[in-house]
C-alpha cells in the first residue's frame, strides 16, 4: 500500500514537472511550442517561500496571491505528520522514494547497507535541524512586508523557474554533490533523507505530536528482531515498548515484517490498533480535502497577468537573490 501511495506521488509530481517545463518554454521560446497552464503543484518544490506565506497568513490572517498553493501543500504535509507520524517522507515525498529504489537495490547487491558509528549518525542527523534552523531564522528575521516585496519581486515571482534552471544548467559543484548524493544513496540508508534534509526535519517535531505510536507487545515478542531491521530508521523497535523517536516515519515496515502476530502494531490512545488502510485513507483524505478547500475557494492558482511571464520568465536567469 505504501509503495502505492509513492508511484502515485511521483507519478503526479512527474506530470507537474513536464507541464511545467512546457510552460516555460513557451514563454522562453517567444510564444512557440505547446502553450499549457502553470501547474500550481510546481510550488511544492518551493519550500522557502512556503514558509514565508505561512508567517503571512499567521500574522495577517490573509492568503498570499503569490505562490498559495506551495503554503496549503505544507500545511497538508505537516497535517499528515502531526496525525500519521513522517508519513509524508515514508509515502508521499518523491526524492525518498527516489532515494529508496536506490539503497534497496544497493543492499542486494552488497548484501548489506553500511551504517555509520552511533556517535557519527547522531552528530550528522543534527545537520537537517542546522538546515532547518538557518531557514526558520532567515524567514523568522523577516517583517511581512519584507517578504511581500521579496515574493512579489522579479525573483520571487519566477522562483519556481529558478529551481527548474537549478536542474537544466547544472553547475560543477551541484552535479558533484548529486553524484555524490546519489553514490552514498546506494550504501548507506536513506543519507539525505536522515541526515540532510531540512523538509523532514520540519516534519519531525509535528510528528512528535501524533497520537499515534508504534508499541511493542513483550509477552507476544519473540525476540527475532526483525522489525529493527527492516526499519528504515534504524530505530531499535525491538527494545522498546513505544516508538516515539521523531525519525519514525510510520512506514510500517516493522508491522510488515514482525511474524508473531499482535506484537508490533500502530496504536492510537487506549492502544487501539490502526490499519494500515485507514492509515493510507487518512493521509488521502487530508491531502486532498486541504488542497481541494484551497483549489474550491480559489486560492490556489498564483494569478499573475501573462504579460509579468512573458516580461520576466526569458530573464528568469539573469535575476539574483536580493
Amino acid at each position: 500500500m505504501r509503495r502505492t501511495f509513492q508511484l502515485a506521488f511521483l507519478a503526479l509530481n512527474l506530470w507537474i514537472g513536464a507541464q511545467f517545463v512546457l510552460f516555460v518554454h513557451y514563454y522562453e521560446s517567444g510564444g512557440h511550442g505547446v502553450r499549457v497552464a502553470r501547474p500550481p503543484g510546481v510550488e511544492g518544490w518551493l519550500p522557502i517561500a512556503s514558509l514565508m506565506n505561512l508567517k503571512i497568513l499567521l500574522l495577517t490572517g490573509h492568503i498570499p496571491h503569490v505562490h498559495p498553493a506551495g503554503m496549503f501543500l505544507l500545511i497538508a504535509f505537516l497535517a499528515i505528520s502531526w496525525l500519521l507520524r513522517k508519513s509524508f517522507c515514508a509515502c508521499l515525498c518523491p526524492v525518498g522514494t527516489v532515494l529508496e529504489w536506490l539503497w534497496r537495490p544497493g543492499r542486494q547487491t552488497f548484501r548489506r547497507n553500511w551504517g555509520l558509528t552511533r556517535w557519527l549518525d547522531t552528530g550528522l542527523r543534527s545537520l537537517k535541524y542546522i538546515l532547518l534552523g538557518l531557514f526558520l531564522y532567515a524567514v523568522g528575521s523577516m517583517s511581512v512586508p519584507a517578504i511581500q516585496a521579496f515574493l512579489e519581486g522579479p525573483y520571487g515571482l519566477v522562483s519556481d523557474v529558478k529551481m527548474l534552471d537549478f536542474f537544466r544548467f547544472m553547475g560543477f559543484a551541484g552535479a558533484v554533490v548529486m553524484a555524490l548524493l546519489v553514490v552514498l544513496s546506494v550504501f548507506v540508508q536513506n543519507f539525505r533523507c536522515r541526515y540532510l534534509c531540512p523538509y523532514g526535519a520540519l516534519m519531525g517535531p509535528a510528528a512528535l505530536a501524533s497520537p499515534l505510536r508504534i508499541r511493542r507487545d513483550a509477552t507476544l515478542c519473540i525476540d527475532c528482531a526483525k522489525c529493527a531491521k527492516a526499519c528504515p530508521a534504524t530505530l531499535p523497535v525491538d527494545r522498546l515498548v513505544s516508538i516515539r523517536s521523531a525519525e519514525c516515519t510510520g512506514c510500517l515496515e516493522c508491522v510488515a515484517v514482525c511474524p508473531a502476530e499482535g506484537a508490533l502494531r500502530m496504536s492510537a490512545p487506549g492502544r487501539r490498533a490502526v490499519p494500515a488502510w485507514m492509515m493510507a485513507a487518512a493521509a488521502a483524505a487530508l491531502f486532498l480535502g486541504i488542497c481541494g478547500c484551497a483549489w474550491w475557494a480559489g486560492n490556489w492558482h498564483t494569478g499573475l497577468p501573462d504579460r509579468v511571464y512573458v516580461d520576466l520568465i526569458p530573464h528568469a536567469r539573469e535575476f539574483t537573490h536580493p
